[in-house]
């Protein structure tokens, strides 16, 4: 499951960030960036399979820290682009974040039991939570920017992934606090 959940993660992640890039999208480089950040936890997770429980919380922190310095990366982006952007292609935005969405609700799906299981494994299911309501914004984002032409709908949304994004790796960094004062 973890496997298949990095496997479609990675793919997703060249796809957007690739056209994130190209279309001048925050909203969608941010979505893409994330799921990078998601393959990454499924590989520490997928690493903590069968160790002790303190390299689980480990990873765990580790996950958070990922993900926070993240949200903050995201944040810097949508100041500079901001400050010296366009308005990206709306179609393309919503192309692009519908497989996005279709990959993330599989993994959520695949990873739905293990959402109360150990912490390395809880954060990967926090993790691609965020992903499935990232790519509803995305998706919504384009639309916004297709009737109106208007970019800031996507600094917005890249704005408020990031913001979500730091929220999550919080949520992860208190788990992780939580599961090492109940072990000690």
């Amino acid at each position: 499951m973890l496997w298949l959940a990095l496997a479609l993660n990675a793919a997703m992640f060249v796809a957007e960030v690739t056209t994130g890039l190209l279309i001048g999208s925050t909203a969608v480089l941010a979505d893409g960036l994330d799921m990078l950040s998601d393959a990454t936890v499924y590989a520490i997770a997928l690493a903590a399979i069968g160790r002790s429980p303190r390299f689980k919380i480990n990873t765990a922190t580790l996950s958070g820290v990922l993900l926070l310095s993240l949200g903050v990366g995201l944040l810097w982006e949508v100041v500079r682009r901001f400050q010296v952007g366009e308005a990206p292609e709306g179609l393309w935005m919503m192309a692009v974040s519908l497989p996005a969405l279709a990959v993330n609700v599989i993994v959520l799906r695949l990873l739905a039991h293990q959402r109360n299981g150990e912490v390395h494994l809880r954060a990967a299911w926090i993790f691609t939570r965020a992903d499935v309501v990232a790519n509803v914004a995305v998706i919504l984002s384009g639309l916004a920017v297709v009737v109106t032409g208007i970019r800031y709908f996507d600094l917005v949304v890249g704005a408020g992934i990031g913001f979500y994004v730091i929220r999550e790796a919080l949520e992860i960094l208190k788990d992780a606090r939580a599961e090492r004062a109940s072990t000690t």
